[in-house]
């Protein structure tokens, strides 16, 4: 049987019809496999990030709540807002120190400042005190080692570089800064300045005391220029500016309360910032 050629032609474009469909099947096919696969791929990419910052959350979370051991007579402030005391306790605790007294056990703590028991005992575990607490044979406090202290606003030099730690640069700057504020009220001081690491302010506590108040040297807050204002050793050169603005909308009368309103005031020094400006 003999086709004509229209029907050869028919055949011919039928055949070709045929094959680019099972072609366009199979490359669909394989175009969803391709897919599948790749979806796949980049769900445990994504599965895997995703538990890499989930634990990434988890440690800084974990890093913030951490609590470091430390000695607490020398509760700060913000230290003391930071743990979960109360202003009143926070109180209790610095007048009892003012007088030249130890919080020498967690007991002491509790009757000096007063908190719960339940904050005692969150807290308690992080508490380190000297060496000489734990062992009283070797109470530096017994009379054959008595530590005599010094008044930080009387030491020289040679007292300071006689401290592990504080060279002939940090006792210029110590002496420097007491110059400025015209002496010391508080030890907690010493630790704001710069190039004193918390070891070394540490030693610096055990040695001197401020035993008598100083005549302080106090800024004039609401009549001092930039300049004067930038130089004061507890603000910068930003923050004096922010006064300045701060004072011009007050009509240029700040007052004690208002610190803490002007922007980024330090509130955990604002207490003893207060103590060296004039209203």
């Amino acid at each position: 049987m003999r086709f004509t050629r229209s029907q050869q032609l028919g055949i011919l474009i039928l055949c070709v019809v045929i094959i680019s469909l099972q072609i366009l099947l199979f490359s669909d096919g394989l175009f969803q496999k391709t897919s599948l696969s790749l979806k796949d791929n980049n769900a445990k990419e994504w599965l895997a990030l995703q538990k890499k910052v989930d634990q990434l959350k988890q440690n800084l979370v974990q890093k913030k709540d951490t609590i470091y051991p430390f000695n607490p007579n020398f509760i700060s402030d913000y230290k003391g807002y930071k743990l979960g005391m109360s202003t009143a306790e926070i109180d209790r605790l610095h007048q009892f120190r003012g007088q030249n007294q130890w919080v020498n056990s967690v007991a002491d703590f509790q009757e000096v400042t007063q908190v719960s028991d339940s904050l005692l005992q969150k807290i308690a575990p992080y508490f380190k005190f000297p060496d000489w607490v734990k062992d009283k044979n070797k109470s530096v406090f017994s009379t054959a080692h008595k530590i005599i202290q010094i008044d930080i606003n009387q030491a020289s030099s040679q007292d300071l570089i006689a401290i592990s730690g504080i060279g002939e640069i940090l006792s210029e700057r110590i002496l420097q800064q007491k110059e400025q504020l015209g002496g010391f009220v508080s030890m907690e001081q010493l630790g704001w300045i710069f190039g004193i690491t918390p070891v070394v302010h540490q030693r610096l506590q055990e040695k001197f005391i401020v035993k008598q108040k100083p005549a302080l040297l106090k800024l004039k807050i609401n009549e001092a220029n930039l300049k004067e204002l930038a130089s004061f050793p507890y603000f910068n050169y930003e923050l004096a500016k922010n006064i300045m603005t701060f004072r011009t909308m007050q009509g240029n009368e700040i007052r004690p309360e208002d610190l803490l309103k002007i922007k980024n005031f330090p509130t955990e020094k604002v207490h003893t910032i207060t103590l060296y400006l004039q209203f």
